[in-house]
C-alpha cells in the first residue's frame, strides 16, 4: 500500500539522495523519447540512408515511426536502404506494443515476478484497469501480435511474392504487415498503396490487420477468454459495435461524396474497385495512415469526415491513438442522458460512473486544445500553405495517423518540429490524462455548491 501511494505522487522526493520519483506516464513519455533520439541517430548513420539525411529528418522520421505515425519527410522506400527501413520497422513494432510490454516480457522470460511497480507501468501501457498479475495479459499481446503479423505477411506473400520475387516479396509482405497492425501506416512504397487500390487480397488483409490492432488488447484479452457476447465486458461491447457503425457510415458517406469525383472514385471504372476504395479509406483514418486514394483529391467535405475520423481514433489500449472511440462515445451517452434528463448515462443496462465521464471529457478537451495550438503554431511558422492542410496534418499528427495532403516535407523545421512534438505527446497525452485522473486523491474539504448558466 505504501509503494502506491509513493506511485501517485509523481514528484515526491526520496528521504534519502533527494532523487526524484516519476510517474507512470512520465516514464513512458521519457522512454518514447530516448527511442525517438536512440531511432534518429540510427537512421542519421550512414548505412542506413541511401542518401545523407539531416538530423531533423532523421529525428522527424524515428518520432513517427516510434509513435506509429506515418507521417514522413524522406521517401522511405527510396531514401532508406534495407538497414533503414529495417530500423523503422522495429521503431515501428516497439512504438506500437510498448516498450514497457517488451520490457516486462524481458523479465518473464529470465523467469523472474514483476514486482508492482513494474506493474503498474506495464498496466498504464497496455491500458488494463485492474490492479492483477499481468504477465498472462502481457503474454498474450506478444502472442497475439506475432502471430497476426505472421499471418498478414503469408497473405501479403500470396501477391507479393510472385511479383517482386522471394526476398523483396516478403519483405514488402512483412513490413507492410506490421506497420498495418501497428496502426502506422508506413510503406516502402513511393505512393503507399494506391497502385494496390483494385486489390481485393491486399485491401482486406491490410485493413483487417489494422482493424484488430485498433480494437485494444483490453478487447482483445476479453474477446480470447470469454467468447459469447453475453459474458463479454461492456468496454468490449462498445468497442466491438462503434467500431462497426462508424466504419459502415463512413464508407456510405465516402461513397457519396467521392463517387463522381474524377480524382479519387470517379477515376476508377470498375463499381467493385470503388468499393474497395471507399471503405479503406473509411477505415484507414483510425488510425492505419495508408491509402489508397490520392487524400489531396479529396473533397472538402470528405476531407473533413477524415479529420473527425482522425480525431476519434481507435479503441483503448491498441495500437493506435486519438481520443479514442470509447471517450467519443461516452461523450454521446452523456449528451444523451442530458436530452433525456436521465442521472447517469448508460449503456447495455449498466450506468457509467461520473469519473468516467469526466475523464471523458477531460481527455477530449485536452486533444482539442493540443490541436488548436499547434494548429495555431503552424499558421505563424508555415502561413504560407493552405489552411486546410494545415489543419489536416494537425489532426493527423495527433491522431498519429499519418495521411497527408503532401506538405510534410515542405513544412519549416519549426512546422516539422511542432508536428512532432504533437505525435509524441497525442501518443502518451491522453494516457497520462487517464492516469493523473484515476490516481488523483479525493480532498477532505467540500466546498459550498455554486450555479453557473451554461448554453
Amino acid at each position: 500500500m505504501r509503494r502506491w501511494q509513493r506511485l501517485k505522487q509523481p514528484f515526491r522526493r526520496a528521504p534519502h539522495g533527494g532523487v526524484i520519483r516519476l510517474s507512470p506516464p512520465e516514464i513512458l513519455l521519457l522512454g518514447f523519447a530516448l527511442l525517438c533520439a536512440a531511432g534518429a541517430l540510427l537512421l542519421w548513420l550512414p548505412g542506413s540512408a541511401t542518401r545523407p539525411l539531416a538530423w531533423h529528418e532523421a529525428l522527424f522520421t524515428a518520432t513517427s515511426a516510434v509513435t506509429v505515425t506515418g507521417l514522413s519527410v524522406i521517401d522511405v522506400g527510396k531514401d532508406l536502404t534495407f538497414i533503414g527501413q529495417l530500423v523503422v520497422l522495429v521503431l515501428i513494432q516497439v512504438g506500437g506494443l510498448g516498450f514497457m510490454t517488451f520490457a516486462a516480457l524481458t523479465v518473464l522470460l529470465l523467469g523472474t515476478r514483476l514486482p508492482l511497480s513494474q506493474q503498474n507501468l506495464v498496466r498504464e501501457a497496455l491500458g488494463e484497469i485492474a490492479f492483477s498479475d499481468i504477465r498472462d495479459l502481457v503474454k498474450l499481446v506478444i502472442a497475439f501480435a506475432f502471430i497476426t503479423e505472421a499471418i498478414g505477411t503469408l497473405l501479403l506473400a500470396c501477391h507479393w511474392v510472385p511479383e517482386q520475387g522471394l526476398a523483396m516479396g516478403l519483405w514488402h509482405s512483412l513490413f507492410h504487415a506490421v506497420s498495418a497492425f501497428n496502426n502506422a501506416g508506413f510503406s516502402t512504397f513511393s505512393d503507399s498503396l494506391i497502385q494496390e487500390v483494385g486489390n481485393p487480397l491486399v485491401n482486406a488483409t491490410v485493413t483487417l490487420m489494422f482493424i484488430v490492432g485498433g480494437l485494444g488488447f483490453v478487447v482483445v484479452s476479453d474477446l480470447y477468454r470469454h467468447r459469447r457476447w453475453s459474458r463479454l465486458a461492456m468496454q468490449t461491447k462498445v468497442v466491438l459495435l462503434a467500431t462497426f457503425w462508424l466504419n459502415v457510415i463512413a464508407t456510405a458517406i465516402l461513397l457519396g461524396l467521392e463517387w463522381s469525383n474524377p480524382g479519387t472514385l470517379g477515376g476508377l471504372e470498375d463499381g467493385f474497385a470503388k468499393l474497395q476504395a471507399a471503405w479503406f479509406q473509411a477505415v484507414t483514418p483510425r488510425t492505419a495512415g495508408f491509402n489508397t486514394l490520392e487524400i489531396g483529391a479529396l473533397t472538402d467535405a470528405s476531407t473533413l469526415l477524415v479529420m473527425v475520423l482522425m480525431f476519434i481514433g481507435a479503441g483503448s489500449s491498441s495500437t493506435a491513438s486519438g481520443i479514442k472511440i470509447t471517450t467519443f462515445v461516452v461523450l454521446l451517452l452523456t449528451a444523451r442522458a442530458f436530452y433525456r434528463n436521465t442521472e447517469h448515462p448508460t449503456a447495455f443496462g449498466r450506468s457509467i460512473p461520473q469519473e468516467t465521464v469526466i475523464k471523458a471529457i477531460t481527455v477530449a478537451l485536452a486533444g482539442v486544445l493540443l490541436v488548436v495550438l499547434t494548429l495555431f503554431g503552424l499558421t505563424i511558422t508555415d502561413g504560407e500553405q493552405s489552411f486546410l492542410d494545415l489543419a489536416f496534418e494537425t489532426v493527423s499528427a495527433f491522431g498519429t495517423v499519418g495521411l497527408s495532403r503532401g506538405i510534410t516535407s515542405d513544412l519549416s523545421l519549426p512546422g516539422q518540429f511542432l508536428l512532432g512534438l504533437t505525435m509524441l505527446l497525442g501518443r502518451v497525452g491522453p494516457l497520462s490524462v487517464g492516469y493523473f485522473l484515476a490516481t488523483r486523491q479525493a480532498r477532505g474539504v467540500r466546498y459550498a455548491r455554486g450555479e453557473i448558466q451554461i448554453g
